[in-house]
């Protein structure tokens, strides 16, 4: 489990093939953070098992599945990431709860850097459905708050994306002012708001409605 609050940035510094998938080595030398084998640590979002750390240096194995379902299939040496460590119980939860379990790509579409910089998200449909407006959402790893919904031309459609408003403090923090139209982010959905409606769909499905 994570807040969300994204701790340091990352540089990939190796990227191989393996039977399972790809074995990816990000380097983060001025994070203090030093894990153990077997630590869970977020890489834009996704969360991945430390099997090798030494001098800020961490390996993690991706499966097929992670790489086909996130950003992280596209990743080349001296891309910039995302990380945060796994949350304690003592942990300050000063974003929101998230699972590091991706529910799809996201694809930027709009973005407006001026005084109030704001980029416009088209989302995949698992993860439309969970979106509201001033709810939680999770870019890249980065625990965020839906600023508005947005709907296509056609009524039916329903919500089709989202906006969200990024302050100094983030952008100098995540990779978020990197993003440019166009773009992949890896997305996941407010915990809470999937469980509930898993849970709603539970029941009307019992009723036979």
């Amino acid at each position: 489990m994570f807040t969300g609050l994204i701790q340091a940035l990352g540089t990939v510094s190796e990227v191989r093939e393996i039977p399972a998938g790809r074995r990816l080595a990000i380097d983060a030398a001025a994070w203090n953070y030093r894990p153990e084998d077997g630590a869970s640590i977020a890489v834009d979002g996704c969360c991945l098992t430390v099997v090798e750390s030494s001098g800020g240096r961490h390996v993690f194995d991706v499966i097929h599945r992670s790489l086909e379902m996130t950003t992280l299939g596209g990743l080349s040496v001296s891309d910039a990431v995302n990380l945060e460590h796994a949350a304690t119980m003592e942990t300050l939860l000063g974003g929101h709860l998230v699972q590091g379990h991706v529910d799809g790509t996201g694809v930027v579409r709009e973005i407006d850097d001026g005084d109030d910089w704001r980029i416009r998200i088209e989302a995949p449909e698992g993860v439309r459905e969970h979106l509201v407006d001033r709810g939680s959402i999770t870019v890249d790893g980065v625990s965020l708050t839906v600023a508005r919904t947005i709907h296509g031309d056609d009524p039916k459609a329903g919500v089709t994306g989202f906006e969200i408003a990024l302050i100094p403090e983030t952008l100098e923090r995540t990779t978020l002012s990197d993003c440019r139209i166009g773009d992949r982010v890896n997305l996941e959905a407010d915990a809470f708001a999937k469980m509930v409606a898993a849970h709603v769909d539970r029941m009307l499905a019992a009723r036979g409605g």
